[in-house]
């Protein structure tokens, strides 16, 4: 499958199958977000890899959605921001750092026939107490990963995304 059609197979995944995901598939999945670029290489995230059933709980406990912890692994991408690239405004990039190996993630997990859905909407406080995470390590996504239990919406970029004209601008901003 090309790159494109790879994109646009993945979706985001909320019904996973009882079935572990095998260590060899998980690790090409962590190595894809490792090998994922940062400003200046600081390469300011961490990946909490979760497969204990007692603290997926806790974890999924930290969002609410009860279909998380049917997940078989729950991998919360977290950030340094003590080792982020900071630009000259002071704008932080540690959460552009981790998104963009997230991103590399999620991909990889779809080449292998896996699903995954991002999410933010969850308590990080609570969620870097459960794991025990030092008080300059932010959670930033949780990110189930699992066999699909359901099939997603083969159609939805052709129906919910923007067309190129709309969001695309050359030689300077024209939109808005």
């Amino acid at each position: 499958m090309d790159f494109l059609q790879l994109a646009k197979s993945r979706y985001s995944c909320r019904s996973y199958k009882n079935v572990p995901v095998e260590k060899e598939k998980l690790e090409k999945i962590l190595e894809a977000g490792r090998v994922a670029p940062s400003a200046c290489n600081l390469q300011p995230f961490y990946f909490v890899v979760v497969t204990d059933e007692e603290l997926k709980e806790k974890v999924a406990a930290t969002y609410g959605g009860k279909w998380l912890k049917e997940a078989p692994v729950i991998v919360v991408a977290c950030g340094d921001h003590s080792r982020s690239w900071k630009r000259s405004d002071g704008k932080d990039h540690c959460d552009i750092d981790v998104a963009i190996a997230v991103d590399h993630m999620t991909l990889a997990a779809a080449e292998l026939g896996l699903g995954t859905c991002w999410i933010c909407a969850f308590n990080a406080a609570k969620c870097r107490e459960v794991l025990n995470l030092p008080a300059h390590i932010e959670p930033v996504v949780l990110l189930p990963i699992g066999y699909p239990a359901d099939k997603g919406n083969p159609d939805r970029h052709g129906l919910q995304r923007k067309s190129l004209d709309a969001i695309v601008c050359w030689n300077g901003f024209k939109g808005a």
